[in-house]
């Protein structure tokens, strides 16, 4: 399991790691496919996480979730975290989790690695928390 801090964009389902799930939006659909995207965080950062299918409805916030072969990755201008084609995520647990909202993922501005085209590094932050889940005041 790697930690979410860990976790760089890339083309390739390989990130095993576990999370909470903080908030979940609304589904909406993309064509004829379910989609929801969520919120989940662990003891080292957050990120947003794209559900689709019946992964929707199988996920409540306070769910702790493990996840196999994801891919953190571009979807539609979004930089999101997800099982894909190959991948998995499972409730493991619920409510029990340290966790922390900042830094956000899918806030920051990835740029590719001067030293290595096929990575990326981290370039700016675009926002301190979530845009799309605000916290509460």
């Amino acid at each position: 399991m790697v930690p979410l801090e860990a976790i760089v964009p890339a083309a390739q389902n390989n990130i095993n790691t576990q999370f909470i799930l903080l908030e979940k939006g609304k589904i909406t659909w993309d064509g004829q496919n379910k989609m929801c995207l969520g919120l989940v965080a662990d003891k080292t950062a957050a990120v947003h996480l794209q559900l689709w299918g019946e992964e929707c409805e199988a996920f409540e916030a306070g769910d702790i979730i493990r996840m196999e072969n994801g891919i953190f990755s571009y979807n539609k201008n979004n930089l999101v975290l997800r099982a894909g084609r190959r991948g998995k995520v499972e409730k493991v647990g619920d409510f029990t989790m340290e966790f922390v909202e900042t830094p956000n993922l899918s806030e920051i501005k990835w740029v590719p690695d001067p030293n290595n085209s096929n990575k990326y590094v981290r370039h700016s932050v675009i926002s301190p928390h979530s845009r799309l889940f605000p916290p509460i005041p």
